[in-house]
């Protein structure tokens, strides 16, 4: 079993995420040893501690993860993974860049030799949908656009 079942198998995480979009590319994470190819790319995001806020939650995940500071500007839409050992339902929000440089974070919940995510950056739509689906956040499946993401709206769902 890899470490991310260990650490988050067998109960329901709740999480948050945030849409980052600038000029016309959308921050993203590639996650190694996720997804069924093996390798996912979604926006940052985790998950939301214990009396802590989701907005706290989210400037936390986000800094860790891309070294920004980020404003949370408005809820988007729900999504509900669910995956073998793992379920998820996740928030996301339009986030906007406050400060900061652009950074290939960590997950610290994983150790060091564990960690997963292995590039960050900003995705142009036009390379987005080249990338495979199956390697894709579900809520990135399909031709996407800057105005799509931007007004996604409801509950989405992957149940595997």
């Amino acid at each position: 079993m890899n470490a991310v079942n260990e650490i988050f198998g067998g109960k329901v995480r709740i999480r948050v995420c945030g849409i980052c979009i600038e000029h016309n590319s959308i921050l993203l994470i590639k996650h190694d040893k996720l997804g069924e190819l093996g390798e996912l790319w979604a926006p940052p995001g985790g998950g939301i501690n214990f009396n802590e806020s989701t907005e706290d939650a989210l400037k936390r995940e986000f800094y860790e993860e891309t070294g920004l500071k980020i404003t949370v500007n408005k809820f988007l839409c729900v999504n509900e993974f669910h995956s073998g050992n793992l379920h998820a339902i996740e928030l996301f929000f339009k986030v906007t860049r406050q400060k900061g440089s652009l950074k290939t974070g960590i997950d610290p919940e994983l150790k060091a030799d564990q960690q997963i995510i292995k590039e960050v950056k900003f995705v142009t739509f036009e390379d987005l949908i080249v990338i495979p689906n199956k390697k894709r956040h579900n809520i990135l499946q399909g031709s996407v656009n800057e105005e799509y993401v931007l007004n996604m709206k409801g509950h989405f769902k992957l149940w595997q």
